[in-house]
């Protein structure tokens, strides 16, 4: 009976011992057994091996004519078309600035004030013009009066009108100078006034009050005033890019002080002269600035697209993995490796992006870097 009852007794507990050593045996096993998207140490640490490749969405590289794109940065700068250097024909002094560097003038505006000795003498000379001019007129008036009585001789007349005529001459030469130098017959005295003759935006000041001028032949300008409702952009194109932009090219500008402002072009202009100390050549973007946001000195960030297309690789913008300021991929190498690559992508149509190198047309790659990169370091 003793033996029965042990025998009763043994048997579950042999069963309940062998349960749990099988059920731990398969925890065990399921530890050991990697998982299906981990990847497999290998040697080379771009190369990477997954066992379960069929898990990830893979796509072809393919090659599509696109326009080719470069990339620079360009100045705002004035429309030299519409650019008005202000001088003054005369020496002198500086009076008053009533506009200065960055104002809005208005056309008429008086800009500077000067004071000239040679405008004061002008004046000085016109008024003694008028007095001789007023005698001859008065002499010619006597010798006709003679001459109709027979009292003056026919030369005395022709006389008395050579001098009204040089008068009157000197009268106009007087007052021609008097406008030269920038002032107006009707206001006697020293003072010019220098008027903008465009209305416009001072971009450039080159006096101060009471700063002597000088004449045209040794003196910059005074003040320059520009149009803003037209600006260009100017890009310094490297020799080694030249035949990657033409004339009539599409440009994409991106401004700094504006980050939702984007302004589009066409370059009108490329400079057949290279500078000799940067070896490039200024390429022009004409802009329409009627806003008046954009002002000379800014800084563009500027995208030219060719108007002639080439073929370019291209890839999902899903399949490029952007990665400490670098762009990678995951290109497959056989069935079960794929390689990490570092490559150099642009914006493309369609969501896709242009691979300038690293990959060529027919490699597969995966379609999603990020969950790819995200499921194959897993621990």
């Amino acid at each position: 009976m003793r033996k029965l009852f042990r025998s009763n007794i043994c048997q579950p507990i042999a069963l309940c011992i062998a349960s749990f050593l099988l059920v731990a045996g398969a925890g065990c096993a399921r530890e050991a057994a990697p998982a299906a998207t981990t990847a497999l140490e290998t040697n080379d640490p771009t190369l990477i091996a997954v066992p379960h490749p069929e898990l990830f969405k893979l796509v072809k590289v393919e090659s599509h004519s696109l326009p080719s794109l470069l990339d620079l940065t360009g100045i705002v700068s004035p429309d030299v078309n519409r650019l008005v250097h202000v001088t003054s024909s005369s020496s002198g002094r500086v009076v008053e600035i009533k506009a200065r560097l960055g104002d809005s003038v208005q056309k008429g505006q008086v800009l500077v004030t000067l004071s000239s000795a040679e405008l004061g003498s002008a004046n000085s000379d016109y008024r003694k013009g008028l007095a001789d001019e007023e005698l001859a007129r008065k002499a010619l008036d006597r010798a006709h009066a003679l001459y109709d009585r027979g009292a003056l001789a026919a030369k005395d007349l022709e006389a008395a009108q050579n001098t009204d005529d040089k008068a009157k001459v000197e009268v106009a030469a007087a007052a021609d100078r008097i406008r030269l130098l920038g002032g107006a017959v009707d206001r006697p005295g020293s003072l010019i006034a220098l008027r903008a003759s465009i209305s416009g935006t001072v971009v450039e000041q080159n006096i101060a009050i009471a700063e002597g001028i000088k004449t045209l032949d040794n003196t910059p300008s005074l003040l320059t005033l520009a149009d803003l409702s037209r600006v260009w952009v100017l890009c310094d194109v490297f020799e080694k890019d030249l035949g990657a932009v033409n004339v009539g090219d599409v440009a994409e500008l991106h401004f700094t002080a504006f980050p939702e402002y984007v302004a589009r072009g066409r370059v009108s202009d490329i400079s057949h002269v290279l500078d000799p100390n940067t070896r490039s050549a200024k390429a022009r973007v004409e802009l329409d600035n009627a806003s008046g946001r954009l002002r000379p000195g800014m800084f563009a960030a500027v995208r030219f697209y060719s108007t002639k297309t080439v073929p370019q690789v291209t890839v999902p913008a899903t399949a490029v993995l952007r990665l400490h300021d670098k762009d990678w991929v995951f290109r497959q190498q056989d069935a079960t490796h794929f390689r990490k690559l570092e490559v150099h992508s642009a914006p493309a149509p369609d969501n896709m992006l242009q691979i300038a190198t690293g990959l060529v047309s027919g490699d597969t790659v995966a379609a999603d870097a990020l969950e790819f990169s995200a499921a194959v370091t897993e621990k």
